[in-house]
């Protein structure tokens, strides 16, 4: 009788440490290519612009040229950090997200 609880034991421990989903992984899947996003119009000219500030040649510039390409370089930068298309949360509507998930369920 011990060794059939044993037994029974060491099944029940191996089946819950292999899941069956694990063995049911496709052998040949097939790879699924993201759809690219559309870039805005405004967003293109700013990359073009940036790509156009980097393949020039700054060494015959003076420095307050120079300078004004740096500052426009951060200013494009900044812009095209703030259209990005990111959801945000405040940490305040977290909280709040999480304790009505607790209270609803």
């Amino acid at each position: 009788m011990k060794k059939l609880t044993f037994y029974l034991m060491v099944m029940v421990l191996s089946l819950g440490a292999f899941p069956t989903t694990l063995f049911a992984a496709e052998k040949n899947g097939v790879a699924v290519e993201p759809e690219p996003k559309e870039i805005p119009a405004e967003v293109k000219t700013m990359l073009n612009r940036l790509e156009e500030i980097k393949a020039m040649d700054k060494s015959s510039l003076n420095s307050s040229e120079k300078k004004e390409l740096r500052k426009e370089v951060r200013e494009l930068k900044s812009e095209l950090r703030s259209t990005g298309n990111g959801v945000y949360f405040s940490v305040g509507a977290i909280i709040i997200i999480i304790l009505l998930l607790i209270l609803l369920l």
